[in-house]
């Protein structure tokens, strides 16, 4: 028998998901700024191309947010 959905605590974790990427983002950027001048175009387009889909990630939880908000209140 399938366990029944407890959503009690899925806004928390979201928010948590939320906090640790925009970290690791802002981290990432930091490293760039410091570090612009000593590492490849490709480890640099890498590190770009990673914190976008962080940004999505981001978007993504936020919007996972409002529907767990959503469903709360019915």
């Amino acid at each position: 028998m399938a366990k029944p959905d407890n959503r009690a605590d899925n806004v928390e974790h979201l928010q948590q998901s939320i906090q640790n990427t925009q970290k690791n983002l802002h981290e990432a950027e930091d490293y760039l700024n410091e570090f612009a001048s000593e590492i490849s175009s490709e480890e640099r387009k890498q590190i770009e191309d990673k914190n976008e889909r962080r940004q999505e990630s981001i978007k993504s939880f936020r919007e996972e947010v409002k529907d767990e908000a959503a469903h709360s209140k019915e």
